[in-house]
């Protein structure tokens, strides 16, 4: 069985006055299981828009996505909410599943991300505000809240685009160790040569379709 499947995924963009934008013109996509795939094309080629599709957070034109209900995700900016300590932020998501009646206990959620912080490097971190942390280390916490749930797929956007080349390959060896040993299935965006090698594969988005 697949972590994810696109079929025939198109997103059409309509602009007031000019002919309509077609970004995705027929997406079709499985994900297996623990499989790494990165995604790379150039800029505006409609990466970010079909990642948001594949997460959830956009809808597509037409065509459909069959996906898990548990995702995290990585964004370049990390997304992190300022005035929360570093283990609050990443206890976030186990919050909105707490509210939906499917989350784990209170105190095995809080343990589950201290044990996360420690894999990444950051047990000495957990108090700390974002704005006390270098890009580096937010974008740790990023990664450890993507998979405090414990996600069926970790979905990334340019997880390495804000980063130097050196804590880009330690943010990448953490993603890569941290899916492998939780076989999480892991769909990146990516420019970057160095991100897209962890993959199992590699394909482009070039005229709105995976080549």
């Amino acid at each position: 069985m697949n972590a994810l499947v696109t079929i025939d995924v198109r997103k059409r963009f309509k602009i007031p006055g000019q002919k309509p934008i077609e970004v995705l013109r027929g997406v079709n996509l499985a994900v297996r299981p623990g499989e790494k795939v990165a995604i790379i094309g150039r800029s505006g080629a409609g990466k970010s828009t079909l990642l948001n599709i594949l997460g959830g957070l956009e809808k597509p034109t037409s065509g459909t996505v069959t996906r898990p209900e548990n995702i995290g995700f990585v964004f370049q900016s990390y997304h992190l909410m300022p005035e929360l300590t570093v283990l609050e932020n990443v206890l976030l998501p186990t919050m909105a599943k707490r509210f939906s009646g499917r989350a784990l206990l209170p105190g095995a959620s809080r343990r589950h991300a201290e044990e996360l912080l420690a894999k990444v490097g950051l047990a000495d971190r957990m108090h700390h505000l974002p704005a006390e942390l270098s890009g580096g280390e937010m974008q740790r916490v990023a990664l450890a809240r993507a998979l405090v749930t414990e996600p069926d797929i970790v979905l990334a956007d340019e997880p390495t685009g804000n980063l130097d080349a050196l804590t880009g390959a330690e943010i990448l060896k953490i993603l890569a160790d941290l899916s492998a040993g939780r076989s999480v299935a892991l769909v990146m965006v990516t420019h970057s040569p160095e991100a897209a090698a962890i993959c199992d594969r590699v394909l482009t988005l070039s005229d709105g379709v995976l080549k």
